[in-house]
């Protein structure tokens, strides 16, 4: 399984088309994090994120399978897609939206490997992620899952307009938004900037 760390996601899912199931595992540990956590902010549970988490690598798996997986685009973009689609089909199924709450104090930033220096300064990151979270939380849901896929996935403009279906300029217009909202709660907060 180690021969394949190296390998591109295109290689990787040939391989994985020719039987070799270490390739697909190897693509999951590559974009399992910011997959994981553009759902976790979309749902906003983290049993629920890890249900649809399993859904978009079943559903992945699949279309892989069949061979529906079209090289011109990258894979993450691609499999943030599916997993943004499985979201919306999610609240569709239950007939309720995601609702814009304060943070039920779980913190996404688990999933992010962040080594601290020190207990302090591990204890004013995890203050300063929390309250990060919490004026995510607040803002519109298109604007917050720019900044996520934006900031948290590194996607650039063009996947982010992919995957939430829309315009390069309405995606920068979005992430514009959104981040003249956060910096108004940081002053209303006098939180430092």
């Amino acid at each position: 399984m180690n021969t394949f760390i190296e390998t591109t996601d295109i290689a990787l899912i040939k391989i994985f088309q020719e039987g070799n199931n270490d390739a697909f595992e190897i693509l999951i540990r590559r974009h399992e994090e910011k997959i994981f956590s553009s759902i976790f902010f979309l749902v906003k549970d983290e049993y629920l994120a890890e249900d649809l988490f399993q859904d978009v690598f079943i559903k992945i798996i699949d279309k892989l399978r069949k061979k529906h997986y079209n090289e011109e685009g990258k894979f993450l973009p691609w499999a943030l897609r599916i997993s943004h689609n499985l979201c919306v089909d999610y609240f569709r199924k239950v007939k309720r939206t995601p609702t814009i709450t304060t943070s039920d104090n779980r913190d996404i930033f688990k999933t992010i490997n962040i080594v601290a220096d020190s207990p302090e300064v591990e204890m004013i990151r995890k203050q300063s992620y929390l309250l990060v979270t919490n004026m995510l939380q607040t803002l519109p849901e298109d604007q917050r899952e720019v900044i996520v896929l934006r900031f948290f996935a590194g996607l650039n403009f063009k996947d982010i307009a992919k995957v939430t279906n829309c315009s390069i300029n309405t995606a920068l217009g979005r992430m514009r938004y959104g981040l003249i909202n956060l910096k108004k709660l940081m002053v209303e907060k006098e939180i430092a900037l």
